[in-house]
């Protein structure tokens, strides 16, 4: 028998310093990926925007230099430089190195601030390889610089100075990150709202890396009015004015802004303290309440709705809305670290009674606005009445109702979902073949007949009665919208298996729309893949190759040779493979290449626009995307 290893104090271990952040960085920024990364610079932009909100800055820069370290410079106070009373050593180091250290606890530093918890500045320094922080303060210039978290130097003086500010460069650890490559556009995007959120703040984007070179800057004087209007930009407004409701109640800070466009789906983005909330929370529930019961009174008041007809719903009402609500408030309680949800109960009733006093003067000051929103509402009533046997034949679908599954289904034996992956294929003679070349254990197989219907230009009523998004609502088993229930979904994975070429990219296009549109959860916590079948087939001397790019084609040729021994195929769809093929290329999980679909809560803004860009009904903005991004785009069939 083995003898125990004894568990006595010395197998206590106590992590000096940020050592504890270094061990486990996941707790402190969520993950070590490309996301991670990035929310490293959204920790010290953060800090930037809390000198802001305070009333003392007002150009913030950020620059992506070209060893892909960090540089971010404001014209705020500059970080004190004083010795700390408690710690004895300037309150520079102080914030870099000591967690939950800085402005933000309290003592009058800040009022609200952002960032997370209050631990941005000393978490970003454990977790690169090397940090310098210069301030500029009282016409003098300081310097230190940190690595891996450690000081190497004491707080110096340096040099003097014109204006005040603070400057942080930072080299990410690429011994923590899984990458430590920036992507330009997830700062822009992420930046650019926060201009929108911090109004008369000039945010400042700079790729300085070889070949990558570009500059974007963000000022908006007006604030989240702005940011409705960009929202919009693509799409077509009822009515030229921008609502705006703005107040503080309970030391809560509200503004909201909304605007009406002739779409089916609502976009509203709330936020706490610059911070987006996915989730929503109390604060997206006061809006929804006053909303809801404000027009209401109105439509009630002005004979808009009979006496015995009934209410509008809340997604009546908000069916095409475009909206911001951002709040600022002192001691936030979010529902865990990462700030998806808010906890604070005064923030409901705060935005309630703001935006419900507030509104009802804007209604009766512009009654031509108040008719054309009630009219919409009335016109969605109508259409989610007609919907609702389509619904509920969505919400009967369950694990147990074999019986409703689409008859073009072919199903797969496991009901262990975890296991289980459902291919959405296009036609039917790729579907035929996939059927044949699938594991019939854990592969389901959905075909679709062509195109399915563009949801983002129709209403409820035509989306339920579409066969082909009727058969995979039921295969899914989840139900849609506010029926949703990931519990009761039936694959792990829903695979898109599309053709290579224009046709396959916008069917699957159109089925990310709908999904993203009906059932974002599914991709938001990574159900959603997309499968890339091989562009090539090559043949030698009885060997085959695939290929799934020009340039592994390309490599594969310099190992076997050019010659005329050579039999290339350029695969044109999924038909053209056999059963075999299918499977060995596509299909097998131990050689296949998936992709998930992933959405970033903290660019979902963005992500909701590229949706409309490319589907919505305006061509002119889907031309200027199509321009701009054709250089990046890979494969394409012409």
């Amino acid at each position: 028998m083995a003898v125990e290893h004894e568990y006595g104090a010395e197998e206590i271990q106590i992590l000096e310093g940020l050592e504890a952040v270094r061990r486990r960085p996941g707790m402190y920024i969520g993950s070590t990926s490309e996301k991670g990364l990035h929310h490293l610079v959204y920790e010290i932009v953060d800090n930037s925007v809390d000198e802001a909100l305070a009333g003392y800055c007002t150009d913030i820069k950020v620059f992506i230099n070209e060893d892909n370290s960090i540089t971010v410079i404001d014209n705020g106070r500059g970080i004190p430089i004083g010795i700390h009373p408690k710690k004895g050593i300037p309150a520079v180091e102080v914030v870099f190195t000591i967690l939950h250290a800085g402005g933000k606890f309290g003592g009058g530093g800040y009022k609200v601030s952002g960032g997370l918890h209050g631990v941005g500045a000393s978490v970003v320094n454990a977790l690169s390889s090397w940090l310098e922080v210069e301030i500029s303060k009282d016409g003098k210039l300081y310097k230190q610089r940190y690595e891996k978290g450690k000081v190497c130097y004491p707080l110096k003086e340096i040099g003097t100075s014109v204006n005040d500010g603070t400057k942080i460069t930072f080299m990410p650890d690429d011994t923590i990150f899984e990458t430590n490559e920036f992507d330009y556009d997830t700062l822009r995007s992420r930046l650019r709202e926060t201009a929108f959120l911090t109004r008369g703040v000039k945010v400042t984007l700079t790729d300085m890396r070889p070949g990558k070179e570009k500059e974007r800057s963000f000022h908006y004087e007006g604030g989240i009015k702005e940011f409705v209007e960009y929202i919009n930009r693509h799409k077509n407004p009822l009515y030229n004015k921008v609502i705006y409701c703005e107040g503080t109640k309970d030391d809560v800070y509200v503004e909201v802004a909304l605007q009406h466009n002739d779409s089916y789906n609502e976009t509203t983005y709330s936020f706490v303290n610059n911070v987006i909330t996915p989730e929503g929370g109390t604060h997206m529930t006061g809006f929804r309440n006053a909303i809801t019961k404000t027009f209401n009174d109105y439509a009630r008041s002005n004979n808009f709705l009979k006496e015995k007809e009934d209410n509008l719903q809340g997604e009546d009402l908000r069916e095409g809305l475009a909206a911001i609500i951002s709040i600022k408030v002192g001691e936030p309680q979010f529902e865990g670290q990462t700030k998806q949800k808010l906890g604070n109960s005064e923030a409901r009733g705060a935005v309630d009674s703001i935006v419900s006093e507030q509104l009802t003067y804007f209604l009766e000051q512009n009654p031509s606005i108040a008719k054309i929103i009630i009219n919409k509402a009335v016109s969605a009533q109508r259409a989610r009445i007609a919907a609702r046997k389509a619904r509920d034949v969505a919400r009967k679908s369950t694990l147990s109702d074999s019986l409703a599954l689409p008859g073009k289904l072919a199903d797969c034996s496991s009901k262990n979902a975890e296991e289980c992956e459902i291919y959405i294929v296009e036609g039917d003679s790729a579907g035929g073949s996939a059927k044949t070349a699938r594991n019939r254990a854990t592969q389901a197989i959905l075909p679709l007949r062509g195109k399915i219907l563009n949801v983002e230009k129709s209403r409820i009523d035509k989306i339920l009665v579409n066969e082909e998004i009727k058969a995979m609502i039921t295969a899914f088993g989840t139900g849609i919208h506010d029926n949703f229930d990931i519990t009761k979904l039936r694959y792990g994975k829903i695979i898109i298996m599309t053709d290579a070429d224009v046709d396959g990219a916008h069917i699957a296009t159109l089925l990310l729309t709908f999904f993203y549109r009906f059932m974002p959860d599914l991709i938001k916590e990574g159900h959603v893949y997309l499968a890339q079948p091989p562009l090539f087939k090559l043949e030698k001397n009885k060997k085959v190759w695939y290929a799934y790019s020009d340039e592994e084609l390309d490599s594969i040729l310099r190992q076997v040779g050019r010659d005329q021994n050579n039999k290339i195929q350029r695969y044109k769809g999924l038909g053209e493979m056999d059963a075999d093929q299918l499977w060995e290329t596509t299909m097998d999980p131990s050689k296949r290449i998936l992709h998930q679909v992933n959405i970033d809560p903290e660019t979902e803004s963005d992500v909701d626009i590229t949706f409309n860009t490319l589907m919505g009904d305006k061509v002119e903005p889907r031309r200027e995307f199509i321009e701009e991004n054709a250089q990046y785009v890979k494969n394409l069939d012409v």
